[in-house]
């Protein structure tokens, strides 16, 4: 018997010295799993990276061993193991300031997703505006008033609200199909900027998790889970602005749960002859809830109600004869009303350690009212060519998608498997020739559109050596159904439509420091249910088809640069312009271009970023020198400096240029460009921030938003096409203060 536990104690002590698989999970602060986080055996010299779940396995480890946990943006982390090491071990990474040196390009992360991340921390946004000006290259422009959604310009598009680019937060879809105004429509003013915790986004129709809208590109915002200090917030600036904040952390203490609420009030004049009276309210909240400690249900609701004035486009000839200076108004009655009701229930459930389930349900309750007058006395010299544009809508959702880690022999791989259905109720949508924004003059559309689109996808990657290899398809349908109110006899209008979209990537990492990468896809966009139904279109779903080759390239420690040369074919668009009740069929075009974007750490504190896009945007169907897209720019630059902890300072300079592009087909019009310039400074002192920012610095008197229009003013005999336009917010400062605890 002594000489078996001789044996036993003997044996016991060899385990320890010959190495086993090391199983656990890196988790961050709010027991959230770290995807991707690089795992070292500083003894063995064993690696691996984080899966989905947070879960890794390091073969050949005993114990005494060293193990290193890391990636940007969190704290290093070292243990020595132990024994109990190999029993469920949880290790826990708290964040810290990216440092750009750190930055290793693997195939397991996305580094321009990383580099937006160093920039969402590097400069916080306090606007909803400034969240879309987070993506590279990508540059917006108010529309008419703080309430309706801004105009969207991205890789030679002009994007309108959104018919182009596919937008959502938390799961849930941002664009609004058969919109009133606009088809993809998309207001993101009901999203309170403080809450974004991550911002994922991609050029090009690449991804098989993204369907309608994804022609140039998508952005998924991702709301934070929790806060680690409540805040509230005042800012207050010139043309009577008003902004205040506050964020507050409703469970305190509890392990597995979590819950915060934001409230978000603006108000604004704007620089106008005639203040928009702009108001706007937003509530927030969040609970969160961890279950067996791995698997997550969150539960969100908001509600964002918002009303504002507008002077309206203006053109050119009224401010060169002296009639109205250039933040006047011909129709200053213009303006509106919204608002949007949101509920989203989230689950995240740990299937296996290889296997991950994530799924959303959501409904969100919308209303929109705008009023219009883009001709002036074009149409009705007696009452004006004032337009209403109003719709009540119901969207019901869901989503879902398993991940799965998968081995192939000695070939890694995952899979992505997702299915989803959106159901859009809309009632009463209309457009009227109105006056003075309370008498309809007379009904032009009016009706109940119901529309469903459902989809399946899979998405594979393939790890072979240095190269990721991703095929993917996915399949959409759709069920357009309208009932046009205006008709003496009932009729319901339907048509079907189902459309398959496959992409192909390629991703090798050269070394450490250079990735090149191969994307190829075909993406879509619907068209309005009523142009579908009641001109009996064919082509409603006209695709794009894509592809990207380009680097990133890491050429000092430092520096980062990324480069891309693309190619895009719309199919054919039919463009719904939701002003006219009418549709203009573009027909075939394409797009093709040069992206660049370089950003650099000068110090710990000191960043400099830069992207910049050219583009020749062309019809197909036109004879050379007819051949302009309207509005497409041919060139974009956005970038600046940023200071982060520097002591008790952080602030930055930021810029964003766009040139001059062809306002209609034969490019005699043309929209003028600018560089605008906005600075702000924020000193720390123990809970209290105190900020000044200001907007359009060199206060350079630019067009924001312009159109080629032909419009008649009241004392004119024949109509004028020219450019119309609103004038960009000339200097703007604005002071604010918050306090954390």
């Amino acid at each position: 018997m002594k000489s078996k536990l001789i044996v036993f104690i003997f044996l016991a002590n060899c385990l320890q010295l010959i190495g086993q698989e090391l199983k656990g999970r890196v988790l961050d602060v709010f027991n959230a799993p770290i995807e991707n986080a690089y795992v070292f055996n500083a003894v063995s010299n064993a690696h691996t990276h984080t899966n989905f779940n947070g879960t890794f396995k390091v073969n050949n480890s005993k114990v005494g061993d060293t193990i290193q946990i890391g990636i940007l943006g969190f704290k290093k982390q070292k243990i020595v193991l132990e024994k109990k090491s190999f029993k469920d071990l949880v290790i826990v990474l708290n964040t810290k300031i990216f440092q750009l040196k750190e930055l290793v390009l693997r195939k397991e992360m996305n580094a321009l997703q990383t580099i937006a991340k160093l920039d969402l921390q590097v400069n916080p946004v306090n606007s909803s505006q400034e969240l879309l000006r987070k993506i590279p290259g990508l540059i917006i422009g108010q529309h008419a008033g703080g309430g309706k959604a801004e105009q969207i310009f991205l890789r030679g598009f002009d994007i309108d609200h959104g018919t182009d680019i596919a937008l959502s937060v938390d799961g849930m879809p941002i664009n609004m199909v058969s919109h009133a105004h606009g088809q993809g429509y998309s207001d993101l003013h009901f999203i309170i900027p403080e809450t974004i915790q991550k911002i994922n986004f991609g050029k090009g129709p690449y991804d098989a998790n993204q369907g309608d809208f994804n022609t140039a590109g998508f952005v998924n915002f991702s709301t934070k889970k929790s806060l680690q200090k409540n805040r509230v917030s005042l800012e207050v600036g010139q043309f009577n602005s008003l902004r205040t904040l506050g964020m507050f952390n409703l469970l305190e203490n509890k392990k597995n749960e979590d819950a915060y609420m934001a409230i978000e009030y603006i108000s604004n004049d704007g620089p106008f002859d005639s203040p928009q009276n702009f108001s706007r309210l937003n509530v927030f909240g969040k609970y969160t809830a961890f279950l067996n400690g791995k698997d997550r249900v969150t539960l969100t609701a908001s509600h964002f109600t918002s009303r504002w004035d507008a002077s309206g486009q203006i053109p050119e000839r009224a401010v060169k004869n002296g009639n109205i200076d250039r933040f006047g108004a011909i129709d200053d009655t213009e303006g509106g009303t919204t608002s949007r009701t949101n509920f989203n229930v989230q689950m995240q459930k740990v299937l296996s350690e290889e296997s991950v389930l994530k799924t959303n349900i959501f409904y969100s309750n919308y209303n929109f009212e705008l009023f219009s007058n883009f001709t002036f006395f074009l149409e009705d010299p007696i009452n004006g060519d004032q337009i209403r544009q109003f719709e009540n809508r119901d969207i019901f959702g869901a989503n879902a998608k398993v991940i799965s880690d998968i081995q192939f022999g000695d070939i890694p791989a995952k899979f992505t498997k997702g299915a989803g259905l959106r159901y859009d109720l809309i009632n009463d949508v209309a457009l009227s020739h109105t006056k003075n924004r309370k008498e309809i003059i007379d009904r032009i559309q009016l009706g109940d559109v119901k529309q469903t689109n459902m989809y399946a996808f899979f998405n594979a990657e393939f790890n072979l050596g240095k190269f990721k290899i991703s095929p993917a398809v996915r399949l959409d349908y759709f069920k357009f159904i309208y009932n046009d109110a205006l008709q003496i006899n009932y009729e319901t209008l339907t048509k079907n439509k189902a459309i398959v979209t496959p992409k192909f990537n390629i991703l090798f990492s050269q070394n450490e420091n250079l990735q090149w990468f191969l994307k190829s896809g075909i993406g879509f966009h619907s068209n309005d249910t009523r142009v579908i139904l009641q001109q009996n279109l064919d082509k409603i779903l006209p695709k794009a088809y894509g592809m990207d080759f380009g680097n990133i390239w890491k050429p000092v420690p430092k520096m980062v640069l990324n480069t891309a040369v693309w190619y895009l074919l719309s199919e054919e668009e039919f463009v719904y312009v939701g002003d006219a009740g009418i549709v203009e069929p573009s027909g075939r075009s394409e797009r093709f271009g040069f992206d660049f974007g370089v950003t650099y750490q000068f110090t710990d504190w000191l960043f400099l970023n830069t992207d910049l896009t050219y583009t020749k945007a062309r019809s197909l169907e036109n004879l050379s020198g007819e051949d302009f897209i309207p509005l497409a720019p041919d060139f974009t630059m956005v970038g600046g400096l940023s200071v982060a902890n520097l002591g008790n300072f952080s602030g930055g300079l930021q810029y964003r240029y766009i040139d001059d592009r062809p306002a209609n087909e034969n490019n005699s019009i043309v929209a003028q460009g600018y560089f605008i310039a906005d600075f702000n400074v924020n000193y720390k002192m123990n809970d209290i921030t105190l900020g000044v920012a200001v907007e359009n610095i060199f206060d350079i008197a630019w067009n924001e938003t312009q159109f080629a229009t032909t419009s008649r003013l009241q004392n004119e005999i024949n109509p004028v096409e020219e450019i119309h336009f609103i004038p960009g917010t000339p200097f703007f400062a604005k002071a604010s203060i918050r306090y954390t605890f």
